[in-house]
C-alpha cells in the first residue's frame, strides 16, 4: 500500500478553506493535446502499456489543468476526470498523522511516548514490546512492527467480512519484528492500524470521524470519504478498478471493504481534494509551525526520505515536494505539492501489461515540474 510494494493478491483472495471548492466540470482547463505534452506522453504511455486510464491533475495559484489517457471504466468511452473518486490507499496517511500531529498540538499524545501507555497490552509478545516503540516511530516507520497485509489478502474470504483493528494488528504481530524499535526503516500499515486505534482511545471517537471533522470538514474536501465498515461501493461518480490475478482475465475489483485497510489505507478521494490538503499542510493551514517542522523531519527510506506520514520527494528541475503515494489492487496515485503553490496528483486505475504498477511519481514530477 505504498510505492513499490503494491498488495500481493491470491487468485479469489479480494473481489477487491482556500481552493478548488466544490468541483464541477467547468473549473477544470483540459490540457488540449499540444499542451503540457510531457505529462501527456507519460499517461498515454501507460495506457499504451495496458493500464485501462490515467490521469494527472495538476496546478498553481494561477490555475489548474488536467491531462488523461484511456478510460475508467472498461467498455466505455469515459476518460478519468479529476472530480472522479478514486481509492487512494495510503495517501490516507497523511490524514491520520495530521490528526495524531493535531493531537500532540491539544497535549493528548506525546510524540516519544511509548504506544504502551495509551494502548496498554496491545504490543506485546514475540519480540515485541510496547514500551518500547513510540508513537513517533509508529508514524515514521522506524517501529519494526511486521506488516499484516500479505496474511489477510491470503484469505479467500477476506473481502465478505468487516476487520476490527485489533484482529489486523494481531495478524502483524504474528510475524517478529523487522529490526529493533528506532535502528531501521520498514513500511508497515500495521502501525498505522496502532495509531488508528490510538486517535480512538485518545478521543472516544473512531478515526473516520476525527479525520472527517478535524480534516475532511474545515478544509471543504467536499468528495473525500473514509468510508465506514462494510461501505465497499464508491458513492457518487468514480473511475473503477481493475486488477488481473494470475492466470485470469481481468477483473473489476473496485469493491472493497474498507476495514481491511482501515487507518493505513482506506479513504476515498480526488485529485482535487488531494492537492488542496497537502498545499494547505505545506502552507501551515493544518498544524502549527513546530508540528509542522516535526512531519517534516525525515529519515532514510526505501524511496524517498519519509518523515511523520509524508515523504520529501526530490524534484528533477530543483526543489523538492511533499506527499505520498497510494498502491493497492485496481488503484495506484500519487500526490505532491510544493511550497511555492504547485501541486499535482496522478491515477492509474489498473497495472501495466507486463504486471508492474505505472510511474505515477514521474508523472508527477513530470507535471510539476
Amino acid at each position: 500500500m505504498h510505492a513499490g510494494r503494491t498488495w500481493r493478491l491470491v487468485a479469489g483472495s479480494l473481489a477487491l478553506a482556500a481552493g478548488f471548492g466544490c468541483l464541477t466540470a467547468g473549473t477544470v482547463t483540459a490540457a488540449p493535446r499540444g499542451g503540457h505534452a510531457d505529462t501527456q506522453a507519460i499517461v498515454d504511455g501507460f495506457t499504451a502499456h495496458g493500464v485501462p486510464g490515467a490521469m494527472v491533475f495538476a496546478g498553481d495559484d494561477h490555475g489548474s489543468w488536467t491531462v488523461t489517457s484511456g478510460t475508467g471504466k472498461l467498455g466505455a468511452d469515459k476518460p478519468i476526470r479529476p472530480w472522479d473518486q478514486v481509492r487512494v490507499a495510503s495517501n490516507t496517511k497523511m490524514f491520520v498523522s495530521a490528526v495524531v500531529l493535531r493531537l500532540v498540538g491539544e497535549g493528548r499524545v506525546r510524540l516519544d511516548a511509548p504506544i504502551e501507555e495509551y494502548l496498554p497490552g496491545l504490543v506485546r509478545g514475540n519480540g515485541y514490546d510496547g514500551d518500547t516503540i513510540t508513537v513517533r516511530q509508529l508514524l515514521q516507520h522506524t517501529s519494526g512492527m511486521a506488516d499484516y497485509i500479505a496474511d489477510v489478502l491470503a484469505d479467500p474470504d477476506a473481502n465478505n467480512h468487516s476487520w476490527r483493528p485489533e484482529e489486523l494488528v494481531r495478524i502483524g504481530l504474528s510475524h517478529p519484528p523487522l529490526f529493533e524499535p528506532g535502528t531501521d526503516w520498514g513500511y508497515s500499515n500495521t502501525g498505522y492500524i496502532v495509531l488508528g486505534m490510538l486517535v480512538e482511545h485518545v478521543t472516544g471517537d473512531d478515526i473516520g470521524a476525527e479525520i472527517t471533522d478535524r480534516l475532511i470538514r474545515p478544509l471543504g474536501l467536499w468528495q473525500t470519504t473514509y468510508p465506514e465498515a462494510g461501505q465497499k461501493q464508491i458513492r457518487g461518480p468514480h473511475a473503477h478498478g481493475y486488477y488481473a490475478f494470475p492466470g485470469q482475465p481481468v477483473a473489476d475489483v473496485t469493491e472493497l471493504e474498507p476495514s481491511l485497510p482501515g487507518a493505513a489505507a482506506s479513504m476515498v478521494s480526488t485529485g482535487p481534494d488531494l492537492t488542496r490538503f497537502v498545499r494547505a499542510l505545506l502552507a501551515g493551514n493544518v498544524l502549527r509551525p513546530d508540528l509542522l517542522a516535526q512531519m517534516r523531519t525525515t529519515v532514510p527510506a526505501e524511496g524517498p526520505d519519509y518523515g511523520l506520514g509524508i515523504r520529501e520527494i526530490p524534484l528533477s528541475c530543483g526543489g523538492v515536494a511533499w506527499g505520498h503515494a497510494g498502491n493497492m489492487p485496481g488503484f495506484d496515485s500519487f500526490t505532491a505539492a510544493t511550497e511555492d503553490g504547485r501541486s499535482a496528483f496522478a491515477v492509474a486505475n489498473g497495472h501495466l501489461r507486463d504486471g508492474g504498477p505505472a510511474d505515477l511519481r514521474n508523472a508527477v514530477e513530470s507535471a510539476l515540474c
